[in-house]
């Protein structure tokens, strides 16, 4: 559970690292590869994530008058870097476990809710103990008395 949580995680802050590079290196902006791997490392924090670099660049463009540069930052920003996390984050950790994605998903945000940056391991292992220990409970329940 442990592995399959980390390895997902780890795909994913890649996954974004790599996609807040390309367009970071499609915009000019100067260090993409750096900017890269900043963004791939910040984005195992939960909720901002690799946000922390795109939009307060993003904001730099739109100020410096710089707008299609700014709007095409966030759009991709949003829709495709912040979209990664929500949709693959729970593919990659789920198919391992075994768990539905919604319920990676959930315990993935809310253990690092509780716990910190700790929380993206221990949320889905208290999720799987869960669903592990509710399984048991159930198919002993349904056993005939001898």
């Amino acid at each position: 559970m442990v592995r399959a949580t980390v390895k997902g995680n780890i795909a994913v802050a890649a996954i974004q690292g790599t996609l807040g590079g390309v367009i970071f290196s499609f915009l000019g902006i100067q260090g993409a590869l750096l900017w890269g791997f900043v963004m791939a490392f910040l984005s195992l924090l939960p909720a901002i994530g690799a946000a922390l670099i795109w939009a307060p660049v993003a904001i730099y463009f739109l100020l410096t008058g710089a707008i299609w540069q700014g709007i095409t930052l966030i759009a991709f920003g949003v829709l495709v870097i912040g979209m990664v996390d929500n949709v693959l984050r729970p593919i990659l950790v789920g198919q391992d476990t075994r768990m539905p994605d919604y319920v990676v998903l959930i315990s993935t945000l809310g253990g690092m809710a509780l716990f910190g940056l700790n929380g993206f391991v221990i949320g889905p292992a208290i999720a799987a103990l869960f669903i592990a220990a509710w399984d048991l409970f159930s198919t002993t329940r349904e056993m005939p008395n001898d």
